[in-house]
This record gives structure tokens, C-alpha cells and sequence, in this order.
């Protein structure tokens, strides 16, 4: 029996053979990797996987939710292209509450800045001696690069897509050549989250450049990190960075679904876009775009319909002219006839998106001119 589904592929995309995300870098500089997640820095935009043959002004996809077609039938059936956006604005994550700073006082208690780390680490799900040293990176790099501009959710950031390897993913060159002296630390070891954390900082500050502003802050994370993985580990740092950002200014809201689902949603960065996909728990190696959002609703415990028409027809309209806030769903379509894509929003003008076949799950901006943007729904727990 077939079940209706969603963001129904263009017929002559190809089927999606990886999960990671290609290295976004100029044009004059781009060399040769895997085909079908190729994307090209170009006037301030970055244009992210795109299967060749498309514009990067806009992504092809189905104009209609229906059943799958048959594998016989699915080179005969190409759905009428529409356009959604497709690119990723060069940009820094939004300001954050800022540390904490002071003495102890005399009885021998925690500082401001202890007391600020303890009060945050819950909410944002990170261990208190980690973000104690995320802020002493802030702190340092303020003193020693103040032009940088260095938050410490970007050190965060870095710190949550590099968990599984070295400490904030340095290398032991970077480690030697930034963390062989730490101000205030005797005997600096990549073991020590704020000697780590002030070694990060001042990789990212090398080059100059200020991380306040878009274009600089891609650019310090390609110089960061420039491995096969690139534009994945950049994604993650800015996905987590802008929730942590989020957080830091409403911590009270830590718990609350759409925070869940966001979280939920940022783990499946770089998985493949596949079309009826709900998940690898569901037995798919990725999802399709309400697939995404229904599991990311799911995990908090939000019951969602399947299929973008039918979730943009089934929750409560945001106001129009009015931002979306983080979990809100952005859709895409015609409200009257047909919706055809939806993205979750994580704020700042950004959405984490499953866009279409041959392209991972990523961070797009929601909204650009010319796309064909229906709105936003917010769910309710």
C-alpha cells in the first residue's frame, strides 16, 4: 500500500550515495570532491549542496504532495519545478548573554563568573567546567584579539561538533603553536577545558578576522577546520552556537518542545535527504522534510500530521510579518492550493531544511526574494 508523502524529488536527481556535506569555498580556490554536494561562495551568499545542472537561486522540487511513484514510473513522472530557497547567508550566530565577570568573594564562594556558568549549564545541557572554559576563551580572546569579537557559543559550538574527538577538535599543531601558554593556568593541558577553549580562541582569531560579522566568521571556521568535512563541523557550530545563543537569553524555555524538537533536528545534520524517509529509527538512512519535522515534534513528545500540506494546514498561523521563533515550522507553496516543502525555524533567519534528493540535511535561510515562502505554524505540546 502506498502512503502519501512529501517533498517529492524531481525525477532526474540522483540517488544520494553520502551524508556529508562538501566544503564550501570559492570558486577560484574550489577543487574537485564528490559530486553531487558541491556548493560555491559567491557574493556574500553561501550556496550550499546543490545537484549540478540547478541554480543556485533555487532548489527543484515536487509542486504537489501524492504517492510515490513506482521505480518504473519515477523517470516518466517529473512533478512541475517550484522554487524554495537554497542558500545559506553568510552569518554569525546572535548576541548572547554575556559572562559573568568579577572576584570571589571573601567567604571563599563561587565568582560571577562560576555562579554564571552553574546557572546556564542546565538549560544548555553543557557540563559547568566546559562552559566555564567557553567563557574564559571569550574573556582571554577579548584582551589578547578584541577585534576578533569571539563569542563564547562559537567556542560552544565548536565544543558540541567536535565532542567525539579531540578536545575543540585541535589539532596537535594547533595545540602547540596556541595553548603552550594560557594566562592564569600554570601547566596548560588540552585536557583543561578553559586551556583548550583559549587555544581554540586564538585559532580563530589568527587570521584577523571579525567573528561578529558573517563572511568573517565562515571564514575563521574554514581556517579552523578545513578537513573533508567542512561544511558539515560548519554547520553544527552555527546550529548549536545559535540554539545556545537562544537559550542563554531565555533559559527558562530549555525544556519546552520546541526546543526538544530543535535539538532533535540538529542531530540529523548531515544525514541524506530521502524522500518518504523517517529516520534511521524508522529504518531510513534519512528523512524527507516533514519527515524531519514530524520526528523532531515527535521526540518532544508533539503528535504532527505526515505531509507538509497537511502540517501548515493543522497548526496555529504565526502572524504575518511577524518572525518565527525557534521550532516554529516554515513553509512553502501555495496556502490555497498546495504546500509543498517545510523547514524548522532556528532562528536569526536561519532553518535546519532536508531539501531535496542528493542533498544533506542542512542549515538554509528560510527566506529570500523570490522563493515562494506560505508562512509559519506554530506547534502546540
Amino acid at each position: 500500500m502506498r502512503v502519501p508523502l512529501t517533498c517529492e524529488p524531481f525525477a532526474r536527481y540522483a540517488e544520494v550515495r553520502s551524508s556529508k556535506l562538501d566544503a564550501v569555498t570559492p570558486p577560484e580556490t574550489r577543487t574537485a570532491g564528490p559530486s553531487w554536494a558541491r556548493g560555491a561562495l559567491h557574493r556574500a551568499l553561501v550556496a550550499l549542496p546543490l545537484v549540478a545542472g540547478l541554480a543556485t537561486a533555487g532548489w527543484l522540487v515536487a509542486g504537489r504532495d501524492q504517492p510515490a511513484p513506482a521505480p518504473a514510473e519515477a523517470a516518466l513522472t517529473a512533478p512541475a519545478p517550484v522554487s524554495g530557497p537554497s542558500v545559506l547567508q553568510a552569518s554569525a550566530p546572535v548576541r548572547a548573554q554575556e559572562p559573568a565577570q568579577g572576584a570571589a568573594g571573601g567567604g571563599g564562594g563561587p565568582s560571577p563568573l562560576e555562579q554564571w556558568a552553574g546557572s546556564l549549564a542546565g538549560p544548555l545541557d553543557i557540563p559547568a567546567p566546559a562552559l566555564l572554559g567557553y567563557a574564559n576563551g571569550e574573556l582571554t580572546m577579548r584582551n589578547e584579539h578584541p577585534d576578533c569579537h569571539l563569542s563564547w557559543v562559537t567556542l560552544a559550538g565548536v565544543g558540541q561538533a567536535t565532542r567525539d574527538g579531540a578536545p575543540m577538535g585541535l589539532s596537535p599543531a594547533q595545540w602547540k603553536k596556541y595553548g603552550a601558554e594560557i594566562p592564569g593556568i600554570a601547566h596548560p593541558a588540552l585536557s583543561d577545558p578553559s586551556s583548550a577553549s583559549v587555544a581554540a580562541g586564538r585559532a580563530l582569531c589568527a587570521s584577523g578576522v571579525d567573528l561578529s560579522a558573517g563572511n568573517g566568521w565562515w571564514k575563521a571556521m574554514s581556517g579552523y577546520h578545513n578537513g573533508s568535512d567542512m561544511e558539515l563541523f560548519r554547520q553544527r557550530v552555527l546550529g548549536y552556537a545559535q540554539l545556545y545563543a537562544t537559550l542563554s537569553l531565555d533559559p527558562a524555555k530549555s525544556a519546552s518542545p520546541p526546543v526538544r524538537a530543535t535539538r532533535f533536528a540538529l542531530g540529523q545534520l548531515g544525514l541524506p535527504y530521502v524522500w518518504g524517509g523517517n529516520g534511521p529509527d524508522a529504518g531510513a538512512a534519512g528523512f524527507d522534510c516533514s519527515g524531519l519535522t514530524k520526528a523532531s515534534y515527535d521526540s518532544a513528545g508533539v503528535a504532527l500530521p505526515r505531509t507538509a500540506d497537511s502540517q501548515f494546514r493543522a497548526l496555529p498561523p504565526v502572524a504575518r510579518g511577524q518572525e518565527p521563533q525557534l521550532g516554529d515550522l516554515v513553509f512553502y507553496g501555495n496556502p490555497a492550493t498546495n504546500i509543498h516543502h517545510v523547514g524548522l525555524y532556528l532562528g536569526n533567519g536561519l532553518m535546519i531544511n532536508a531539501p531535496t534528493e542528493g542533498q544533506a540535511i542542512q542549515i538554509h535561510t528560510f527566506h529570500t526574494p523570490g522563493d515562494d515562502y506560505a508562512g509559519a505554524g506554530r506547534p502546540t505540546g
